[in-house]
């Protein structure tokens, strides 16, 4: 009658019963929830000693709140019926600690078919179970901030949560069992792409992108989405759910931002096109600039050269003046000097003349004695007459000498005042070359700072010709700039 008595049956049954020891976690009731025993893999899971746990309640690995709730004891009653129980179980270890156990708890019948034990194969899916739950919250919070829509392999739509169902104005009633090409236009629905886009989706490839979509009514919305491709337990794709973001405000203003770009940047367009242009023109005024400066830097420099020259010049005249200023004074007095010896030499004319006179008046007594000598004064008188002859010569020639003196007094004063003249016209000329020359040397440090000035004006348009190209290749990096970013703009506002 019970097959199971046999050799064979109850070895079998052993052989069974020592497996589920072995992998399962075993713990074993009275009907009122006493725990009997429990083994290893129970123990280590709860992290209790037996010793810990027999003859203590079930209640043990529940919270209060559940101990104490109806649901609570239904579950026991039944077991207690002989009913079965399965299920995943939240249980509390020692300490605290939450665990949960995909369990059943099988009532155990005596011969009479009356439980009388209960025992429990549990396995510890606490590990699994956190994962599933982070799953689910994950899952949750998706669907409360995303438009979810779940689609067929043929893109019959199967399923849509509130936030899709908002943002494209349908019920669900209203899409239910519809194709996706609902929601695209006649353009995209007979499209290649596409066709393409569904392809790649049965392949059980991920697409994601900012797409366009027709809302009820024909509106135009834009999402931005992910088709996700959700695969059975072999692999395969058996169904799509789209998770999206409506979009459709950004793009709105993205549109108004480049309209706003496309404005401003053609206005900025034309300013650096005038700076470029200006920019430009000012290099090549620069650049004629530096050219007249250095021209005049260097005629300043010969200017400074040419002055020093003239000064180095000046100050020999002025030198070669002094010179014949002492000379010409030197000059007057030699012919003082000649003019004092003239009128001394006139003394001595006088002297002489006066000899003469005597002279003559001494002939003139020897004529007259000798006239009274008679013939014996003859010879006298001849001899008188001789001195008279002479006498008169003298006076002739003291005469003639009288007057040459006299010219040379003339002539001396003449070149007494001519020199004074002179001494005088050299001592203004001199005056002159001082006064020049000292302003030569003015001139030739003022030039001299001038040419200095230039040079430094010279590199410093230089330095201007250069930040002026420099701004001019600013210009056009900018310019370049500006169109990237209204190409920028355009991409995105499509």
């Amino acid at each position: 009658m019970w097959p199971f008595r046999t050799p064979m049956n109850r070895l079998d049954l052993a052989a069974k019963l020592a497996a589920l020891e072995k992998s399962q976690a075993v713990i074993e009731f009275d009907l009122d929830g006493t725990i009997l025993t429990a083994n290893q893999n129970f123990l280590d899971a709860m992290g209790y000693r037996l010793d810990e746990v027999v003859r203590q309640k079930h209640a043990m690995f529940v919270e209060p709140a559940v101990a104490a709730s109806a649901e609570y004891r239904d579950f026991w009653a039944a077991l207690r019926r002989g009913d079965y129980q399965t299920g995943q179980f939240k249980r509390l270890a020692k300490g605290g600690r939450e665990m949960w156990f995909e369990a059943s708890y099988n009532p155990i019948l005596d011969t009479a078919g009356r439980p009388y034990k209960v025992v429990k194969y549990a396995t510890d899916v606490t590990k699994s179970k956190q994962e599933y739950a982070d799953l689910l919250g994950q899952v949750a919070a998706i669907n409360k901030s995303q438009a979810v829509i779940e689609f067929d392999l043929d893109g019959t739509i199967l399923t849509a949560n509130a936030n899709f169902l908002n943002a494209v104005g349908y019920r669900l009633d209203e899409i239910q069992g519809r194709n996706h090409s609902l929601f695209v236009d006649d353009a995209t629905r007979n499209s290649r792409d596409y066709r393409d886009f569904w392809d790649a989706l049965r392949r059980g490839d991920y697409q994601a992108g900012q797409f366009k979509r027709i809302a009820k009514g024909g509106r135009e919305i834009w999402i931005e989405g992910s088709y996700n491709p959700i695969l059975d337990l072999n692999g395969t794709p058996y169904k799509v759910v789209k998770y999206a973001t409506d979009i459709t405000r950004n793009i709105e203003l993205l549109a108004n931002l480049k309209r706003l770009i496309d404005v401003n940047f053609a206005d900025i367009d034309a300013a650096i096109t005038q700076s470029g242009r200006q920019a430009g023109a000012a290099a090549a005024a620069a650049q004629d600039t530096t050219g007249d400066v250095q021209s005049v830097a260097t005629a300043a420099e010969e200017l400074a050269a040419s002055v020093a020259a003239i000064t180095e010049s000046m100050n020999r005249s002025r030198e070669a003046s002094d010179s014949a200023f002492t000379q010409a004074e030197a000059a007057g007095e030699a012919t003082r000097r000649l003019a004092d010896a003239a009128q001394s030499m006139g003394g001595i004319v006088g002297l002489i003349q006066s000899i003469a006179g005597q002279i003559n008046l001494l002939a003139l007594n020897a004529t007259i004695e000798s006239a009274r000598a008679g013939e014996a004064g003859r010879g006298f008188a001849v001899v008188a007459n001789e001195v008279k002859n002479l006498a008169n010569q003298a006076a002739t020639a003291t005469e003639q000498i009288s007057r040459e003196i006299e010219a040379v007094q003339s002539i001396a004063g003449n070149v007494v005042g001519a020199l004074d003249g002179i001494r005088t016209s050299i001592d203004t000329v001199k005056d002159y070359v001082t006064d020049t020359a000292s302003a030569m040397e003015e001139q030739s440090a003022v030039t001299l700072s001038m040419s200095h000035s230039m040079q430094s004006a010279s590199r410093a348009v230089e330095t201007i010709s250069h930040g002026i190209a420099e701004i001019s290749a600013a210009v056009e990096q900018a310019n370049g700039a500006v169109a990237k970013t209204k190409e920028a703009a355009q991409v995105l506002a499509r």
